[in-house]
């Protein structure tokens, strides 16, 4: 297929995901049957941002023009193995996979594994000559670069077992955001679809603050207030008691509003209904504690701060085509391999 032949092809997935179908509903349905984390509205808005940002031709046309895809290139099997926290996580790298021409063989998460075949099943109804770009295999062999993700502990199997060929490995990594106090409610009530959407569970999601001291958490907490219907959801209340009841078992000071517990914590990482916050002195001091965890960090979600790359408010679960995981070109990469 010629590379105008894979956009239009995705582009009508793109349509597909607009108009939505029963045998769609059911798929979302059986999602959440399988991983109730996947709630119905985590998944539409995972479809939602995938269709807007990475199924628009304008876009795919743009971002393809800012590679050399070598049309008659040698094409590449690319083995995937893809997370599972939130809903279609991995799609980018599939994506992107295709767009560089090469095919994918992909090993699906056991939390995700019906939503991307229903979309490669659309895809290939769209244009049969898709099947030749697409493999879903349990176990990945017999390719020759791979893209994985997982967690710091799978990192280092992944390093082990696929340190010889050509490959991007991706570790835990998190969202932050940086407060000064002078923010407005508007901005404070967009930060909580960065740490409340997908329930926390995604590397972009904020799980921890870099606040000034004096910090008035007030406002904060009440904007945070407007996703208390959060706590109705099972497993997401089931996490808040365990960590409230491990907070006043340990005497350990936090802030609550019914729906996340803030704590003071120098880890990124923070449990599910939790946020972790620091302070900073200064300017120069917020840049030295961000450059310390520049591996770890995933986004800022931030008003701008010159000389770093931050995202708006509300805006850190919605990554464009350029966007990439870790900071690492997945595109380049890939082209590279021609």
């Amino acid at each position: 297929m010629k590379l105008s032949e894979r956009i239009d092809a995705l582009v009508q997935l793109g349509n597909y995901l607009e108009a939505g179908s029963e045998v769609l509903d059911a798929i979302i349905q059986q999602s959440y049957i399988t991983n109730k984390w996947f709630v119905v509205e985590n998944v539409r808005l995972s479809l939602h941002a995938i269709r807007t940002e990475f199924l628009n031709r304008e876009k795919l046309i743009a971002w393809a023009d800012a590679y050399r895809i070598n049309p008659n290139g040698n094409q590449k099997t690319i083995g995937l193995i893809l997370a599972g926290n939130i809903p279609l996580v991995g799609f980018h790298d599939v994506l992107a996979v295709f767009v560089a021409g090469h095919k994918a063989k992909i090993k699906l998460s056991e939390k995700d594994k019906f939503l991307l075949p229903h979309l490669l099943a659309k895809l290939e109804e769209i244009d049969e000559r898709t099947k030749a770009y697409f493999e879903l295999t349990p176990k990945l062999a017999d390719f020759e670069a791979v893209i994985a993700t997982g967690s710091n502990n799978t990192a280092r199997y992944f390093e082990t077992y696929f340190g010889k060929y050509p490959n991007i490995i991706r570790k835990n990594r998190n969202g932050v955001a940086v407060l000064t106090g002078e923010e407005s409610e508007a901005e404070l009530k967009a930060l909580g679809q960065d740490i409340f959407q997908y329930f926390g569970l995604g590397c972009r999601n904020v799980s921890k603050l870099y606040i000034p001291a004096n910090y008035n958490f007030d406002p904060l907490l009440e904007a945070l207030h407007e996703y208390r219907e959060i706590v109705l959801h099972n497993k997401y209340k089931n996490n808040f008691d365990y960590n409230y009841t491990l907070l006043i078992m340990n005497s350990i000071k936090h802030y609550s509003n019914g729906c996340i517990l803030i704590t003071e914590d120098n880890s990124l990482q923070s449990r599910i209904a939790q946020l972790h916050f620091e302070l900073f002195a200064d300017a120069d001091d917020l840049r030295s504690k961000l450059a310390a965890h520049e591996d770890d960090i995933q986004c800022i979600v931030s008003r701008p701060i010159e000389g770093l790359d931050t995202f708006p408010f509300g805006k850190a679960q919605q990554p464009t085509l350029m966007d990439y995981a870790d900071g690492v070109d997945t595109m380049t990469f890939l082209t590279g391999l021609n």
